[in-house]
Parts: structure tokens; C-alpha cells; sequence
């Protein structure tokens, strides 16, 4: 797996993704910093995080694994209201497709 994990799309999509999670949380009521706030704000920086993770680790299996464990992250950020979140659902649905791509392209090339 040649090249950094800057290099990929997911990476920096993740990487955007989690700071707007962070500034659309800044509106979030104040009796939520430890509750929704920071469990949605940890998923959103373990996805570009899990793939940098993956990406430097020695095998593809493993690479892929940590894919699954983003895509899981991913997935928690779905608990937000829709009306008041539909950008960033829509652009965690666009990064989540983009996980699918990349897990899918490590595989093919076993």
C-alpha cells in the first residue's frame, strides 16, 4: 500500500467531515457536552482516524479491518436529527460510499 494516507479521498473527506460534526455540535444544547456532543464528536474524528490507522498497518487484511471499524464510526453520526444535520448526513452517506470503493479496491487486489 504505497503512498500516504493523506493521499486518500476518504482520508480528507473524513478529516472535513469531523470539523463540521465539531461546529455543528457548538449549537448543541449545553446539558449534551457529555453525552451526544462528545460521542458524536469521537465517532467523527475515528473515521479519518481509523483509516490512518489502517493504512499504515503491514497487510491488506488488516488494512480492511480497519476500514469496517470506520465505516462503523461512520455510522454513529446517523443518530443526529435529520432536519438539523442533512449536509453532514448527506456528506457522511458520500464519505461512507467512499469507504465502500476503498475496502472494496484493497480486496480486489489480493
Amino acid at each position: 500500500m504505497a503512498g500516504s494516507y493523506k493521499d486518500l479521498v476518504a482520508w480528507q473527506k473524513g478529516v472535513l467531515l469531523a470539523l463540521d460534526v465539531y461546529r455543528a455540535s457548538r449549537a448543541f444544547p449545553r446539558d449534551e457536552l457529555y453525552g451526544l456532543t462528545s460521542q458524536l464528536r469521537r465517532a467523527a474524528v475515528a473515521v479519518p482516524s481509523k483509516i490512518a490507522e489502517g493504512q499504515a498497518r503491514y497487510s491488506r487484511q488488516e488494512f480492511q479491518h480497519f476500514l469496517n471499524q470506520a465505516r462503523g464510526s461512520l455510522a454513529e453520526l446517523e443518530c443526529l436529527e435529520r432536519k438539523e444535520a442533512e449536509s453532514l448526513l448527506s456528506r457522511a452517506a458520500e464519505l461512507g460510499r467512499i469507504l465502500n470503493g476503498l475496502t472494496a479496491s484493497t480486496r480486489a487486489a489480493v
